[in-house]
């Protein structure tokens, strides 16, 4: 992701990258590092298991601090519930129909909280770039691996 593309966010996709790093420096780093000094203090570190597997734990731990701290410096929070209008934008609660005549229900989302399996989007993603600026009655159209796709959307909300 290029530092010319937004991080939009819904305000529930900020508050639970705000608590995993705040669980990550208050509960799972201070844990690892007391397991590492005790471990370092029994001596030979290079056969030593709880040391060696601490270090690289810590590491893991740090390098997520860092992402997350980026990914919440940068968010731009935008909340569904006090967008509106006819079109479909970030946060918008979408429902389309497929051409196969399949029914499904999308939420344009930011990066860090999307979950295509549960239709939470990201806005970057080829739906959602699809979805994004229509309205209701619009046909798009997007690729896929299997080629061109369609939808008709069918219903915008937000909430």
């Amino acid at each position: 992701m290029g530092s010319d593309t937004k991080n939009y966010i819904t305000p529930g996709g900020f508050t639970k990258l705000k608590d995993e790093l705040k669980q990550l420096l208050d509960v799972e780093r201070p844990t690892v590092v007391r397991t590492v000094s005790w471990a370092a203090s029994n001596g030979d570190r290079s056969e030593n298991g709880d040391y060696i597997y601490g270090k690289r734990r810590l590491r893991e731990i740090d390098r997520r601090i860092r992402f997350l701290s980026k990914r919440i410096e940068s968010a731009e929070v935008i909340d569904p519930a006090k967008q509106s209008g006819e079109r479909v934008v970030f946060g918008a609660l979408v429902e389309v129909e497929t051409s196969d005549g399949t029914v499904k229900r999308y939420q344009i989302v930011g990066i860090d909280e999307s979950e295509p399996a549960v239709g939470r989007l990201s806005w970057i993603s080829p739906i959602a770039k699809a979805l994004l600026g229509k309205k209701v009655g619009d046909l798009v159209l997007y690729s896929t691996p299997k080629g061109e796709e369609e939808l008709a959307i069918l219903k915008i909300s937000f909430s």
